[in-house]
Formats: C-alpha cells, structure tokens, sequence
C-alpha cells in the first residue's frame, strides 16, 4: 500500500544531505517540509561524497516502486564532488562529458520515469577556492581539491542537460554569483572568477558557504528561494498554497464526513 502523502524528493550529495541540519540555522529541507506540510512529505535521500556515477549505482536502491510512494517533485542535486579536479586527493572527479551522460541516465532511469515526477535539476555552486584549500590543506592534500574554473563549467552543463531533457534547472552558480561582484565580460578577457585563488577573498561567498563548498543558512536560502520561484513560474497549481491537505481539518465537518464514508 503506497504512502499516504506524496514525495517531494531530494536525491545529492552533502549538500542535500546537510540540509535537515539545524545546527547553523535555516536549512532547505526543513524549510521546504515547512512549505508543503500536511501536503507532501520531503524524502532527504543526500548522501555526502557522492559523484553521479555512484548516484546510478545506488539509484534502484533510493527511488521508491509506485507501490511503495509516489513522488511529486524530484530535485536532482550532483555535481559539486564530480567538478574536483581530476589530480585531485579525493578521487572524487567524473569526467564532465559522463558527468552529463549520468545526469541524463538519472533523469531518463526507469524507476525515475515511472513516477512521471516534476522533475527540478540543480547546477552545483561556486567554489571558494580559499576557504576549501584550507580544508584539504587540513585534510593533508598537497594541492586545492576543487577550482572555481572547472566548478562553472559543471554549473554550465547541468544546465546543458536541462535544456536538452526540457528539465527546469535551478542555476545555483548563478544565483550565488549573482551576490558577489562577478562581471562576465571581465572573466572573459582574462580576469579572475570570485572564489578562485586568483582573486581577492570575497565577502558574499564566504557568508554563503561556510568551509568553500558547504552552505551557511544563507546559501540554503538561496536554494530555498529559486526553488520555490522555479514552482511558481512553472508549476504554480503545486505551489503549498495551491495543495489540499491530505486530511481533514480537525473543524472541517464536511471533510469528516467524507473521509468516515470512505472507510
């Protein structure tokens, strides 16, 4: 018998996973179960330090039959242990042509289309290189794990994919470079990206990720808001505002009657 309330599912990396997380403040996923309670139950499936190609492995295992759940919404959020650099200590990377081809794979899975899902795909974020070479400094890696560079290009074929598969994406590289003093034309012509050692420290990446990669309250925020805006422009009937609850209200007679007729 399948769950009584449908699924907003989160499947990611750490990210995701961090985000029930209520010892910094404001998460997402606490945050969106807020949103859509008695409506929709948000499933957290994050798992901290996977890659996409891991992601497929463990896939079957994640998603739920139609008999055991529906899912309503699936974010798919992969991408920022994927963009480490490929000497890097972590053994992290996946090349960025099979980072695509496994996003695609995860979209197009079986199990995942089935559920015939809203599904939101998520471009990873920038990387503060600073903050991060100081965690893999700790870790005891000779080089930076991770470079803002590479991190943009995985950020543009997520976005890529999207287009492609006609998947709305959250462009969260672009959202969090939209706080800070990026100027596109000035990277192009040879100029330094916010976060990259290259450049000066800067202020708004710090306040929104917290070690250069994993977000402060004010990053999960961020998230928050551009998915909330991406429901509202593309789905505005699922907004929580739009939903019935799933039962009566404790003083809604007529729902009362309703619902005991069912039995």
């Amino acid at each position: 018998m399948p769950a009584l309330h449908e699924q907003f599912f989160l499947f990611g990396d750490s990210i995701i996973q961090d985000s029930f997380n209520q010892e910094r403040g404001f998460g997402f996923s606490a945050a969106l179960q807020h949103a859509y309670i008695r409506r929709l139950d948000v499933v957290n499936r994050g798992l901290s330090g996977y890659n996409t190609q891991q992601a497929l492995k463990v896939l079957p295992r994640i998603i739920p039959s139609l008999e055991q759940a529906r899912i309503r919404f699936l974010i798919i959020f992969f991408g920022a242990n994927d963009a480490s650099l490929p000497q890097a200590e972590n053994n992290q990377h996946i090349p960025l042509e099979q980072y695509k081809e496994n996003l695609e794979k995860i979209i197009t899975h079986p199990l995942v289309v089935a559920h015939k899902a809203q599904i939101i795909l998520v471009a990873p974020p920038p990387i503060n290189e600073h903050l991060q070479w100081i965690t893999d400094k700790a870790k005891g890696f000779e080089k930076v794990s991770r470079a803002a560079a590479s991190t943009k290009s995985y950020a543009d074929a997520a976005c890529q994919v999207g287009k492609k598969l006609g998947v709305p994406v959250v462009n969260l590289w672009a959202a969090f470079m939209s706080r800070t003093d990026f100027k596109l034309d000035e990277w192009k012509a040879g100029g330094h990206l916010p976060g990259s050692l290259g450049a000066a420290q800067n202020d708004a990446l710090v306040e929104l990720m917290y070690d250069g990669l994993h977000f402060n309250p004010a990053g999960y925020d961020v998230l928050f808001k551009e998915t909330m805006k991406l429901i509202s422009e593309r789905w505005p009937d699922q907004l929580p505002e739009n939903l019935p609850t799933v039962l009566p209200g404790w003083n809604d007679n007529i729902a009362w009657k309703s619902l005991e007729a069912s039995k």
